[in-house]
Order: C-alpha cells, then structure tokens, then sequence
C-alpha cells in the first residue's frame, strides 16, 4: 500500500497530553515542537511526552507523522548512547546510505530517536530524513543514465511507476546502494545522494543543541529513511559535533515491564559501534 503523510494540521498551536505546545510543520511529513509548553517542565520529552500515561499516545502522533522534532529539550536521559559512524574518502560509511535501525534484525524498532547534546562544537554534518517510497524513487531518477539503463534494473523502470511493498523496496534499493558503491568514487556518491535529498523532499535541516528527532523507522502507515548527510566535500580533521541515540519504544520500559535485552541488542550495527546491550553488535546490512 501508498505510504500515507497524515498528521495534526499545521497550526501555531496543538493540544497534546493536557497542554497547548507552539508547533510549526515545514514539510508533510514533519512536526516540530517549538520547546517547552508554558508549564511544562524543561524535561518535556520524558517527563511528558514519553510519560507512561502519553507515550503510546505520542508515539503513534510518530506513527503518523513521519518524524517529529523535539527543540530546546533539555534533558540528561541516562538512555542515550553515542553515535559513532565512521567517514573515509575513500568510500561511503554504511549510514551515509539511506537506511532503517534494525536492517539486520528479523524486527526493526518502532521508532528511532536521535538527539544533538548540549556540546562545545557544533554538529556542522546533516541527518537526512525522508519517507522510504520517496527516498527509493528518487534514488532512482537521481542514477547516472549509464547505471539506471544496467541490465539489473531492467522491469524496474515500469514497476518504480506504482506502489511497492516493503520487500520490493529494499530489494530495489540494494541494488541502487551496490551500484552506487561499486561505480562512484566517495565524493560521487556524496554528491548523487545529496540530489536524491531534493528529490525526496527530505528533511536536512541544521542541527541545533538540545534537539531531538524521532523517525518513524517501521511502521505499516509510515516508515521513513535517515542518513548522515555530508553537505559539501568530507575533509578529515575538522571538528564535528556528536550525536546520540536510542529507540524509545523498546528501550524504555513502562512501570511493570522489562526491556527485551536480546531484542534490543538485535538492532545493533556496525554503525553504532560496539552494542552497549550484548558482546558483539550485528553488522549493518544494506537494504
């Protein structure tokens, strides 16, 4: 089935959990919470929004949504972890390319929630953020016409044209991702994935301290895409602000339950570093 962009309309304000917020949508798919409600503790993320008697509520306003964005939080979570993705020159790290959390897992987590801390160096690389059936036909009609026209992409032209499944997305966007990596030297690749993001309509936007997105990463409504995004020519050596991440639907228990450690540590990838939650995180594999 077409993926749906349904959501609160756009307003200067939307009720939510017993409170009006200061809300802004720039594009379809996207909501961004302006910061605290009058009222509403600095914490609003955890100590509201993802409070027991809210967070089913908040994370189906994910659901549908798409990505909602979560500015001027200010929180000290212990649940977060670092994100460490590796860049080369030579070649594309594996969150470069437009992916869901959890490839490698027979269950992708509902949500995942990256965040920018407060730091000393600003984080100048981009996340990308766009619906995964934009994000596949733009990868598409964004191909050199010498690698669309390969004899592996022959039929797709016709089916690209109508809804796909899940399973005919990623088939399809594998083989997008290995002719990319294969074909284009590293900069190529950068600057072919930064045409799919207007293409796609993407989100990529600055980040900003204190800010939190949660991306919808599977779900039967709505599933998105993240990537990093490198803006302009990788150059090593510069400083670069981190990020820090988790997925708040499996992660973060309710009163009464357990979190699945087995589960979670299935999500891990190479992309994440070392998994904090088992021996040895699984290796991310391309869709």
């Amino acid at each position: 089935m077409p993926e749906t962009l349904t959501a609160p309309p756009l307003a200067e304000t939307f009720s939510f959990a017993g409170m009006a917020w200061r809300v802004r949508r720039p594009k379809p798919f996207v909501l961004v919470f302006e910061g605290a409600s009058p009222g509403a503790p600095a914490d609003y993320l955890h100590e509201v929004l993802l409070a027991p008697e809210w967070r089913e509520s908040f994370l189906q306003l994910i659901d549908r949504t798409g990505l909602v964005v979560c500015l001027d939080l200010q929180t000290e979570h212990p649940s977060y972890r670092d994100v460490r993705g590796r860049s080369s020159k030579g070649r594309l790290s594996q969150g470069e390319y437009y992916h869901h959390d959890g490839c490698s897992s027979p269950q992708k987590p509902r949500v995942v929630e990256i965040r920018c801390p407060y730091q000393t160096v600003a984080r100048s690389v981009a996340t990308g953020v766009a619906p995964h059936q934009a994000v596949v036909r733009a990868m598409f009609g964004a191909l050199p016409l010498e690698l669309a026209s390969a004899d592996a992409f022959h039929g797709w032209q016709e089916r690209l044209q109508g809804p796909l499944s899940m399973a005919e997305l990623d088939q399809v966007q594998g083989l997008m991702n290995r002719t990319v990596r294969r074909k284009l030297d590293a900069e190529s690749a950068r600057a072919y994935f930064r045409e799919v993001d207007v293409a796609a309509n993407a989100y990529v936007e600055p980040w900003a301290m204190g800010e939190s997105r949660l991306i919808s990463n599977a779900h039967a409504g709505l599933t998105m895409q993240h990537r990093r995004a490198y803006q302009e020519v990788n150059r090593a050596g510069v400083a670069n602000g981190s990020l820090v991440k988790r997925w708040p639907n499996e992660e973060l228990a309710l009163p009464g339950q357990e979190v699945d450690e087995a589960l979670v540590a299935s999500f891990c990838t190479e992309e994440d570093g070392p998994c904090h939650r088992g021996s040895a995180g699984l290796k991310f594999v391309e869709p």
